[in-house]
């Protein structure tokens, strides 16, 4: 049975662990792959502060306010805006908001800091007059290699400088803000020391129902199957001190291409909070994208929460303000993600338009009706090479209202064949009309 015929490769795989021989992962009794997702988790764009230094043309003032702007008028209630002890623009542009009427009193703004004094007492004073809610969201990477080989700290001397950081927020903003911390690289962390620094944390910040904590565990580097990323989190969330007075909160990144699946999954396993960017900007490989993991809830039947009901107008403001280009297979947005060019699968979306009515959405290949993100119907079908005679009749018929019979259909689609194989490109739907009036000659 030699079905198999791979051989090994040259690349040395050897040099690398599995994240079991890095970190502890605990055993738990599993309830998460028996849960389905119900309701929209509070979703937390980040593009103004971690999709900002992913940028090589980090955005200007006029470029921030703009997707700001963007992010509130489609509904996001929690925004991280900034790292104003990081540069002069980020810090401006934390106080423009402050001093401005840009902030709906039901948007909290989140501003980003190292646990380090000078750094915090800068941030603190970056919010100052704020309307409505702040949180200050304060981080330390937590991970061995990080602390042995960045930091140089054991566990006991990285431990006191958070708690350092979090007495001085404590200290000078007191009752005026909410408070949040991230272990960076929480997946690669001795899950044991999370939860001592997480109990001291709300302990000192006095976690209650009214007043949550927002914990927050990054797999800033992604490092395992989702389903691993799922139990560190169901882990967490079972053995969390004052777990009624967390928010637990999940910021995946996308270095093995499946930080959607690692924020799926994390919200079976009791994540209440996503961290994202709209459309996924980030280092490396990005941040996980909220516009998908949004859209993929509207497509399972649950409201998203955030409106993208005109999701071209959105990625123009999300390329403008970023600089960068969204790939034409982008899920949900991309140029190309509603259109078919096979045979078999236009044969089979012109047959589920025939008989879709207004109820429940059910055509083949279309997850979503491309109409509820603002698409119309006429890039669904597009012609080449590889199309065949029902998608080339749709484009006659949705374009100029023009019907083959079903002997018409089989001449004329070997008449397009030859025309795109001669040609090499798409055929138009105004080529296709002006090659049926020279087939048949009639026109309508």
């Amino acid at each position: 049975m030699d079905w198999n015929r791979q051989q090994h490769s040259p690349m040395p795989s050897h040099r690398y662990r599995d994240i079991f021989a890095k970190v502890p992962v605990e055993p738990i009794d599993r309830e998460w792959p028996d849960r389905r997702i119900s309701t929209a988790p509070l979703w937390v764009p980040v593009d103004l502060r971690d999709g900002n230094q992913a940028l090589a043309e980090p955005m200007d003032p006029e470029r921030k306010r703009t997707f700001f702007e963007l992010m509130v008028a489609i509904g996001y209630k929690e925004i991280e805006v900034g790292y104003p002890s990081a540069s002069q623009t980020d810090f401006d542009f934390v106080r423009m908001l402050a001093t401005s009427d840009l902030v709906p009193a039901d948007v909290t703004i989140v501003v980003f800091t190292p646990a380090r004094p000078d750094l915090i007492a800068r941030t603190v004073e970056s919010v100052a007059g704020m309307r409505g809610d702040v949180v200050i969201h304060m981080y330390a990477a937590t991970a061995p290699v990080w602390r042995d080989v960045v930091l140089r700290r054991t566990q006991d001397e990285l431990a006191s400088m958070i708690y350092a950081g979090s007495e001085e927020i404590l200290r000078l903003a007191g009752d005026s803000v909410r408070f949040q911390f991230s272990p960076e690289v929480f997946n690669l962390t001795e899950p044991d020391y999370v939860l001592e620094l997480s109990d001291h944390l709300t302990k000192q910040w006095d976690a209650t129902p009214e007043r949550p904590v927002i914990l927050n565990l990054p797999a800033t580097i992604e490092a395992a199957t989702p389903n691993v990323y799922a139990d560190q989190i169901e882990y967490m969330h079972k053995n969390l001190p004052r777990r009624d007075g967390v928010i637990l909160s999940v910021h995946p990144h996308n270095d093995r291409g499946a930080g959607i699946a690692c924020a799926e999954l994390a919200v079976l396993a009791g994540a209440q909070r996503v961290e994202g960017c709209i459309f996924g900007n980030g280092e490396r490989t990005g941040n996980v994208d909220i516009a998908t993991l949004a859209l993929n809830l509207h497509a399972q039947g649950v409201d998203p929460m955030i409106d993208f009901s005109e999701i071209d107008r959105i990625r123009d403001v999300v390329e403008y303000c970023t600089r960068m280009p969204i790939h034409p297979r982008h899920p949900y947005v991309g140029e190309l993600v509603y259109t078919a060019f096979s045979g078999t699968h236009q044969d089979a979306i012109r047959k589920g338009f025939a008989v879709q009515g207004p109820g429940v959405w059910e055509v083949p290949y279309l997850p979503i009706d491309p109409m509820d993100v603002g698409r119309g119907y006429e890039a669904v079908v597009r012609v080449n090479s590889q199309s065949g005679k029902g998608g080339i009749a749709h484009v006659l018929e949705s374009a100029y209202g023009v019907r083959l019979s079903s002997e018409q259909e089989r001449e004329f689609a070997q008449h397009v064949q030859r025309h795109t194989d001669g040609t090499g490109r798409e055929a138009s739907a105004k080529e296709l009309k002006a090659l049926y009036e020279e087939v048949f000659g009639c026109s309508n």
